[in-house]
């Protein structure tokens, strides 16, 4: 049995050949989504810790470094629960802003395989 070798850059162009370009599109807005929610999340966050400097210092405990790494990690997994469910709606007014450019994008590039 005679085994040949295969040429790596074959099996990439036939991987490439089989991406349609409603599927490079709906990849493209899915990752415009995440990235929007990403971002939201961090403004969030953000708004969390402008909140928590407003809160007086002192109370029943005292704050040292793990107490307040918690926090940190805390409000951020908040913060991006928060965003995935709805949010303050930042995310989905990005998103339909920057939607279209990808949608215009994918509409003035014919799809070329190489």
């Amino acid at each position: 049995m005679i085994l040949t070798p295969i040429d790596p850059r074959t099996v990439i162009s036939a991987v490439k050949q089989t991406v349609t370009p409603e599927a490079k599109k709906a990849k493209d807005l899915e990752s415009l989504r995440k990235s929007t929610q990403e971002f939201e999340a961090i403004y969030i966050n953000e708004l969390f810790k402008a909140m928590r400097k407003t809160i007086p210092e002192g109370g029943l405990f005292e704050k040292d470094a793990s107490t307040e790494i918690y926090q940190e990690m805390l409000d951020m997994e908040t913060s991006r629960n928060f965003s995935k469910s709805k949010g303050l709606g930042l995310a989905d007014a990005m998103f339909e802003q920057l939607r279209h450019l990808i949608e215009n994008k994918m509409e003035r590039e014919p799809f070329t395989s190489k």
